[in-house]
């Protein structure tokens, strides 16, 4: 089982250096408790107004939910994801409660999602968002309205020996994770100009 610790520059919280997306998972289900707490932290999340745009369809292994999200996926997501005992689809509602355009709508489900990558870390179980799927069918199989976009398919589950997945996926899944320098990505002043803050 491999555990692929950031080699952070500055000190950060443990569940942020051992947060990562792996794509073996051992299959065990997740216990219903830790589920409820993983979205109970989207719950959570700030959004603007107070809007709370965020939905989510989950499907357990084994159910008809699961198998038409996993009906969704491009094929080479679905070489590793069914290994998850569950996936599910991260949904934004576009429109405000006035019916005129969230522009946050994205933005907040993002953070709602990241809140539940975190409570999920903090309990041992791991989280891989996946853009590689077909919203437009999702939306059609679960009759998701048109004000709202189905941003995202995620597979969790509890973490599984690379040895099970596809000969061509292992290399990923034991490579060292990589990111740009922070600095690299903040600014002081115009667009571009490294900030005083890592001098």
């Amino acid at each position: 089982m491999t555990i692929k610790t950031a080699k952070n520059d500055y000190p950060i919280l443990d569940q942020l250096r051992e947060r990562w997306s792996p794509r073996a998972f051992n299959g065990q289900p997740i216990e219903k408790e830790k589920l409820q707490s993983i979205f109970e932290a989207a719950r959570w999340t700030p959004s603007a107004s107070n809007i709370q745009p965020w939905r989510f369809i989950v499907g357990e292994k084994g159910s008809e939910t699961y198998k038409l999200i996993a009906s969704t996926l491009v094929e080479f997501n679905q070489l590793w994801a069914l290994t998850a005992p569950v996936l599910f689809l991260a949904i934004a509602n576009k429109t405000t409660p006035k019916g005129g355009t969230n522009t946050a709508a994205l933005y907040d489900l993002g953070q709602a999602v990241a809140n539940l990558t975190f409570e999920a870390s903090a309990l041992g179980i791991y989280v891989h968002q996946m853009g590689g799927f077909d919203n437009t069918e999702a939306a059609r199989l679960f009759d998701v309205p048109d004000n709202y976009t189905v941003a995202t398919a995620i597979a969790v589950g509890y973490i599984g020996d690379p040895e099970i997945l596809h000969e061509n996926l292992k290399k990923m899944e034991i490579s060292p994770r990589e990111r740009r320098k922070a600095h690299e990505s903040v600014f002081t002043g115009k667009f571009g100009q490294a900030s005083e803050i890592f001098d």
